[in-house]
């Protein structure tokens, strides 16, 4: 048997390869991946105007002209931040817009008060700060200017941010049952979480997060085998895009690395 640091160099071998070779592409995939759940989110307003207009009237007694600029505000918002992203113009205001986004979401649907859609809704902004520290060069940065900690920019800061909230996301995955294949799931997910989180073969751990929360996302939030009439339709598809989202946003991970406020990057300075 290999020994266990020749299996990890196997494994960090088979990433770079596989960076090497999706170089050019893995940005343009991880974009689309993140905006994902905004524009489905958009789309379905569209095409849902009616409904979503008198959910928010009877949940908040706001008036059918408040509900309307809310709809409004939230469908053209969310639009209007994809297509920045995707053409790679203006991306800093699309983050701010869908921060935004994401902020009126969990005000008008309560999800302060639901502990695993905000920690999910955490997780999104996470990956939107990873889009916003990539949007910004270094000698471009918005922060130009301000002092910066042993050469790290806030640029960096960013991206431990959006490390640090991404994984948000795998705490709503963990099931703490008393069963041989949970229990193995559980803690191997959390040791991938943890890397990623400092900043520890972390290009490594991303992309094997993202394989594996793919693949719990096909599984568990297969929306396409439930009718569009039942209720559970629409969840399963709120959380399979949601899900793709911070896929995206671990691909992004894959493809800047850790940044400067990271073990990886400090192993380097060892």
């Amino acid at each position: 048997m290999a020994p266990s640091g020749d299996l990890m160099g196997a494994a960090e071998d088979l990433a770079d390869q596989f960076l090497r070779v999706t170089k050019r592409y893995l940005p343009h995939l991880a974009h689309l991946c993140l905006i994902s759940t905004f524009l489905e989110d958009g789309i379905r307003m569209w095409f849902q105007w009616n409904e979503q207009r008198d959910y928010i009237n009877m949940s908040w007694g706001c008036g059918i002209i408040l509900a309307t600029l809310f709809v409004l505000i939230n469908m053209s918002g969310q639009l209007v931040g994809c297509i920045l992203v995707l053409a790679r113009k203006f991306v800093p205001y699309g983050c701010f817009g869908l921060f935004g986004i994401i902020f009126m979401q969990t005000v008008a649907y309560s999800i302060l008060w639901d502990l695993k859609f905000l920690m999910r809704n955490l997780a999104l902004g996470g990956g939107l700060l990873l889009l916003l520290a990539e949007s910004r060069s270094e000698g471009k940065s918005m922060f130009a200017g301000v002092p910066t900690v042993d050469d790290i920019s806030p640029r960096q800061y960013m991206q431990l941010g959006g490390r640090l909230l991404l994984v948000l996301m795998f705490m709503t995955l963990l099931h703490f049952e008393l069963s041989a294949f949970t229990i193995f799931q559980d803690i191997f997910g959390m040791a991938l979480i943890i890397l990623v989180a400092i900043g520890f073969k972390t290009k490594l751990a991303a992309l094997t997060l993202v394989v594996w929360l793919f693949v719990i996302n096909l599984v568990q939030n297969a929306f396409w085998n439930i009718p569009t009439y039942r209720p559970l339709h629409d969840f399963l598809k709120y959380d399979f895009f949601q899900t793709m989202s911070v896929i995206g946003g671990l691909l992004l991970v894959v493809a800047l690395g850790p940044g400067g406020v990271s073990m990886d990057e400090h192993k380097k300075k060892w």
